[in-house]
């Protein structure tokens, strides 16, 4: 009977697990395992909140695996390869995942494995196309999205149907070395602000299936026209579970596409969820072909001139929901509370960083890697840089989101702004995100005491904006 190490990553499923899959139709006597390798990880070691929900799914994952997740902690190029030996392993599979660092390591954990007559697989779980499958018709990696979207994935064919979860399993001993999951030390130390997320999630698998269904069932069905809307509920929120492998986008895409041949989903609507998995899929490729920009580096080089500003007082106000704009300390009350935050809010508050406060856009992708618990290497880069103007497909700088008329266009009755800035229920909706122009009576009724129950606007939006175009003209005489 041969013996197969299953190494779990970020794919803490049981169906359409290919490495899974494999290792039973191969009718193996496996070891799922998992290893926090943070020294590997390095600058890119998972932030705070993605480290919490890493805990209570690893916790659900072991339990959907009758407690035979074996735990280690360390660097994986040293631990599999004699894990492999310790255990007479005959093969070592896992699903792929492409973060610069990880395909590096990975590459060595292959090699060294096949070296001691070991078999070692990787397999597609994670994206539905792989970044070196999809190509210009001149043979290089896209930088736009449509085309990457229309021709180089639809242009390719329907994704092959998700394989369902193996019936039966059977497991080997956990060896000597395995880790507790509290030795992890994946959660807060000191205060447990982690506490107050619990209440949002359900973790694991069956909790990302149940976000799926209640999608479909609830926002799907007016997605195109409100998945705009903070104040409703038509978002799938699956990104956390995706990021976690919970799901599979090939699972989410299927399910969307049987309900919309079965007429419970209109097409425009599923056309335009299945393009955001697009965004998901088009974000990695950009990290594969384009990793030395990952960081504080620009995809458009011009930007490297530009004269970003560096007060920290700014960006802790930020940071805390306290910059005085009601729909952007929303948003940001909302991250520090659900470890979540609404993609349009997103694109709000990234848009005041980087173009009221001229603050560089790295700082915001390190305040969202250590605060987002679906905080993703490509899709954070990618994001940050795209709402910067400096990435690919980015908009432009001199796109300005006026923070006032975005919560007045998007959350229109306030529901949203009030839920997280309590502070100004009571305002009424035409002053709600400007207080600053309500009179002292308005004020003084909504209990609402400027620079004191909350502050004032840390910058005028007009004089903002017009600094922000004033920088960017530095970018331009550059380019």
């Amino acid at each position: 009977m041969k013996k197969i190490i299953v190494w779990f990553r970020q794919d803490f499923r049981r169906a359409d697990n290919p490495a899974l899959h494999y290792a039973y139709q191969e009718g193996a006597h496996i070891l799922p395992i998992y290893i926090l390798d943070d020294e590997n990880a390095g600058d890119w070691k998972r932030g705070a909140a993605s480290r919490w929900w890493l805990h209570h799914s690893l916790k659900q994952f072991d339990k959907d695996l009758s407690g035979h997740l074996a735990l280690f902690k360390g660097k994986a190029d040293d631990i599999l390869p004699k894990l492999a030996k310790q255990i007479g392993a005959d093969g070592v599979v896992w699903n792929r995942c492409y973060e610069p660092w990880r395909i590096d390591r990975d590459k060595d954990i292959k090699s060294k494995l096949e070296d001691d007559g070991i078999e070692a697989k990787s397999f597609k779980g994670a994206l539905i196309w792989e970044p070196w499958t999809i190509e210009t018709k001149t043979g290089g990696p896209y930088k736009v999205f449509t085309p990457f979207y229309k021709n180089g994935c639809l242009g390719s064919g329907e994704p092959a149907e998700p394989l369902q979860a193996p019936e039966r399993l059977t497991y080997l001993d956990k060896p000597s070395g395995v880790c507790t999951l509290d030795e992890l030390s994946l959660l807060p130390d000191d205060v447990r602000w982690d506490q107050k997320m619990e209440q949002h999630w359900q973790i694991g698998e069956e909790g990302a299936w149940d976000a799926l269904m209640d999608f479909i069932d609830a926002g799907a069905s007016s997605y195109d026209e409100d998945r705009n809307r903070p104040d409703k509920d038509n978002t799938s929120r699956l990104s956390p579970h995706l990021h976690n492998g919970e799901i599979s986008p090939r699972q989410i895409w299927h399910e969307i596409r049987k309900r919309q041949n079965a007429g419970a989903l209109p097409d425009k609507h599923v056309k335009t969820y299945l393009s955001e998995i697009g965004w998901r899929e088009f974000s990695y490729n950009l990290l594969y072909h384009f990793k030395e920009r990952i960081t504080d580096k620009p995809l458009m080089e011009k930007f490297e001139v530009f004269p970003w500003d560096k007060k920290k007082s700014a960006l802790e106000r930020w940071q805390k929901g306290q910059t005085g704009y009601p729909i952007v300390d929303a948003g940001m009350r909302q991250l520090w509370e659900e470890g979540w935050m609404h993609n349009r809010v997103r694109m709000i508050v990234g848009s005041f960083l980087v173009k009221h406060l001229l603050l560089h856009w790295s700082e915001g992708e390190k305040w969202f890697w250590d605060t987002l618990v679906d905080a993703d290497l490509a899709s954070n880069s990618a994001s940050w840089q795209w709402v910067a103007g400096c990435g690919a497909d980015a908009a432009p700088y001199f796109r300005i989101f006026n923070p006032i008329t975005q919560g007045e266009k998007f959350d229109p009755n306030g529901d949203y702004t009030r839920k997280w800035v309590p502070e100004l229920k009571d305002m009424p909706t035409k002053y709600l995100f400007k207080p600053w122009e309500a009179d002292e009576d308005i004020l003084k009724k909504a209990g609402v005491t400027l620079g004191e129950t909350y502050p004032e606007p840390i910058v005028d939006h007009s004089e903002a904006r017009e600094k922000a175009l004033s920088a960017y003209d530095k970018v331009k005489k550059a380019g």
